[in-house]
């Protein structure tokens, strides 16, 4: 962990604000004291995904808790979001440290061009010496298009930037097989694996109530990184400085597999489907055993209203996901290829129907 050189730091509401659910300038200025002495000297880059926007836009616009409805979290974070980057903005300017403001919706996410644009910017900030602070793009975000949570936006960043460790701050000071306010519970030091887990019973929400995740979020983000190659301390915020000094702290999580291309790991677990495409027996072999893109002769059916680059499920006859892809064609569209050759669309419609309805390059299988 000590020799991390590029890390992504995710904290959450209630580890940021009061519990009338202001900004807590005490809180922030300790939480950038340790980032700021982690990357000192120049050899460690940081990346800081923050939750706090809504939060913060709760007590300036009279709302004594955080709103249920869409419209009205929205309008919170569009004054809390400039709240809390000023904050930030303030306190790193004690230690010389410029902030880069990065708000991103899973929608960008999968789309290639987006993808892009956002690796690149993140790059560009780091490159300059810059610290990024992530957030969902909660004032234009629908709820077709939100990560829901940004623990698992934390750990599609730490992918995005390649970073060499992810940092999960929260209010507890990592994972315990129970609740971790009863007696008789005992905290995991490591989790090497699925196996580690086998008996660990999760909580669902926080305790502050101001933000939208819990442990259960936070495992599954630590899932996620693990998955992709990256490490993961799971600590309280108070320990954020022991976890980037590699100190034994909170709950590691052991990388459980390799990086795979960023796109496809957005696409996988950031992504909320629009539709779905029924394939036959024959089309689900070639996607799935046979890594092919899916071509409209395999189509047996389309359930719901997309557009062309919209995430969709593909299924197999019994109504199971097998993958998830982003599609071609429009949801109107596609009732004329089903069945049919692309040479034959091609010279009834046009070259333009001569293509993959979608490529294997943007599909990604769903296992289990």
């Amino acid at each position: 962990m000590a020799d991390a050189r590029r890390v992504v730091v995710k904290v959450g509401s209630s580890s940021l604000t009061t519990a009338s659910g202001g900004l807590d300038a005490d809180r922030v200025d300790a939480l950038v004291d340790a980032l700021a002495k982690s990357r000192s000297g120049g050899e460690r880059e940081i990346v800081l995904v923050s939750s706090g926007a809504i939060a913060a836009g709760l007590a300036p616009l009279g709302l004594v808790r955080r709103p249920k409805d869409l419209a009205r979290q929205q309008a919170a974070a569009s004054v809390g979001q400039g709240l809390l980057v000023a904050r930030y903005t303030a306190s790193f300017a004690r230690y010389g440290v410029r902030v880069g403001q990065v708000l991103l919706t899973s929608d960008d996410m999968a789309r290639r061009a987006h993808h892009r644009n956002a690796s690149r910017t993140l790059d560009q900030l780091l490159a300059m010496g810059a610290l990024p602070v992530v957030n969902e793009n909660d004032t234009v975000a629908t709820d077709e298009i939100r990560f829901g949570d940004n623990d698992r936006l934390a750990a599609l960043v730490a992918h995005l930037v390649h970073a060499d460790l992810l940092v999960l701050l929260s209010d507890v000071d990592g994972l315990y097989d129970g609740d971790p306010a009863k007696p008789g519970t005992s905290r995991l030091d490591e989790v090497t694996g699925p196996a580690d887990m086998a008996h660990v019973e999760i909580g669902s929400a926080g305790k502050a109530g101001v933000g939208t995740g819990g442990m259960v979020t936070k495992v599954e983000a630590a899932r996620i990184a693990a998955a992709a190659g990256i490490p993961v301390v799971l600590t309280s915020a108070s320990q954020a400085g022991d976890a980037l000094a590699g100190r034994a702290t909170g709950t590691y999580f052991h990388r459980t597999g390799r990086r795979s291309a960023d796109r496809l790991l957005w696409l996988q677990h950031a992504s909320e489907p629009r539709g779905a495409l029924v394939l036959d027996a024959g089309a689900v072999h070639a996607v799935v055993e046979g890594r092919k893109s899916l071509l409209p002769a395999g189509i047996a059916g389309v359930e719901g209203d997309f557009t062309a680059g919209d995430p969709v499920e593909l299924r197999d006859a019994e109504g199971r996901a097998v993958a998830r892809g982003l599609v071609n064609f429009d949801a109107k569209e596609v009732p004329m290829l089903i069945g049919r050759s692309t040479r034959d669309l091609a010279r009834e419609l046009g070259s333009a129907y001569e293509r993959e309805v979608v490529h294997r390059d943007d599909l990604v299988l769903l296992h289990g």
